[in-house]
């Protein structure tokens, strides 16, 4: 996407000029004329630079999100004109990427575009949840009131985030760490041995004839294995590309013994989380629904969501389609039934994303307190089991000499 200069004429005969951020000079041109703004000189002012921030991923750190709502909100609540404000908050930031957007936004609300259709020219830096509830305040006259609350999303994302994050880096770097002390011993370590053993014409046993071969394959063959994982990434890569296989590996995920529960709790946390902070901006339920399930971040809450969306639009209450898609506790259906008969829906929604996000972090730290040992005892027995293999024949030997 990038950033152009115009100049042109609005419907009162005004000239007018600014900055916008548009796909290509024809977009820009017909949102202009949406806006009743004839342009006469369109100029590419800069290419605009891929995006990817959602909430914590790309060139724009979900802290530098946060912040800049907490202070927009501050500064909307203070009475700062709109475009005061962002100017103040671009040449504010350090990062020239969210810098630039911030200015091309300026330059969209400073030529009479809202500042939800403003933020929607950048797609990859604010999404749909962002933007519709910006909407929603900005129709209702709440906009200091709504930037506050997606800033406190964005903090509850990042905490719920690094959550996962600690509960991957142990098993993680234990698991990469024995690899890389197998390999070496594989490969430096047993050739030497091997030589020895032939050297001295001792006979081998099963177990060492097994690691001399195996240290033998990875000698020769140590590219297969990269290549294998690598193979393996590009295809789970290319699966998911697919909705049938998002789908599928998400259910394989959700299904495993250990990570599996954890990463249920996360998606009910992550799910009302969202649904409860744009049901009580204003959002409608079924474009609250819509919105959630596209920053799930899991095809089979995604399918179940729309699933609950469509069930909705029939007429029925959102209970039943949830408790029948068979993703969501009896808890969470229930505490949601109840919300929605007293009509405290967003509080309720609230309420279970505090409750799961509590059972997020007790969750990481009982799935860690199990895997120290298994990991431990997994890096004693391949190294362990290595050495011992390679010193029984020595074993044997010694006994010969001194029987």
């Amino acid at each position: 996407m990038a950033v152009y200069t115009y100049q042109g004429v609005n419907a009162a005969g005004e000239k007018v000029q600014g900055e916008r951020a548009a796909e290509n000079k024809q977009v820009l041109r017909a949102a202009l004329a949406r806006e009743r703004i004839q342009a006469n000189v369109i100029k590419e002012k800069a290419a605009g630079r891929s995006l990817n921030f959602q909430f914590g991923s790309g060139s724009v750190k979900p802290k530098e999100s946060a912040i800049f709502f907490r202070q927009f909100s501050v500064m909307i609540d203070a009475g700062l004109p709109l475009v005061q404000c962002l100017e103040i908050l671009a040449n504010n930031q350090e990062n020239v990427t969210f810098k630039k957007t911030l200015l091309g936004v300026r330059a969209s609300v400073e030529g009479g575009s809202t500042l939800a259709n403003a933020l929607r020219a950048y797609p990859k830096v604010f999404d749909d949840l962002t933007t519709n509830m910006i909407e929603a305040g900005e129709t209702g006259g709440i906009l200091d009131t709504i930037l506050q609350r997606i800033s406190q999303y964005v903090e509850k994302a990042v905490k719920l985030r690094s959550a996962i994050k600690s509960a991957l880096v142990y098993p993680i770097s234990v698991i990469v760490i024995a690899l890389l002390v197998v390999g070496a011993l594989l490969k430096f370590v047993v050739p030497i041995f091997a030589n020895l053993f032939v050297g001295l014409g001792v006979e081998l046993p099963a177990a060492t004839r097994f690691v001399i071969d195996l240290s033998n394959f990875v000698s020769k063959f140590w590219w297969l294995i990269f290549a294998t994982i690598a193979l393996i990434v590009v295809a789970v890569k290319y699966i998911r590309k697919s909705d049938n296989g998002r789908y599928a590996t998400d259910k394989i995920m959700l299904g495993l013994p250990i990570f599996g529960p954890v990463l249920r709790k996360i998606a009910v946390a992550r799910f009302t989380r969202t649904l409860g902070t744009l049901i009580s901006s204003g959002v409608p339920i079924l474009d609250g629904l819509s919105i959630t399930a596209r920053t799930a971040g899991n095809a089979v809450l995604e399918r179940a969501l729309m699933g609950v969306r469509k069930s909705i639009e029939e007429g029925r209450t959102i209970v039943d389609p949830l408790r029948e898609c068979g993703v969501f506790p009896n808890m969470v259906t229930q505490m949601i039934g109840v919300g929605e008969a007293t009509g405290a829906m967003d509080s309720m929604l609230q309420k279970i994303a505090d409750f799961y996000e509590d059972e997020v972090d007790a969750a990481t730290k009982d799935m860690l307190a199990l895997m120290e040992p298994m990991l431990i005892s997994f890096l004693g027995v391949a190294v362990g089991g290595i050495v011992i293999s390679l010193y029984m024949p020595l074993f044997s030997m010694i006994s010969k000499l001194s029987g």
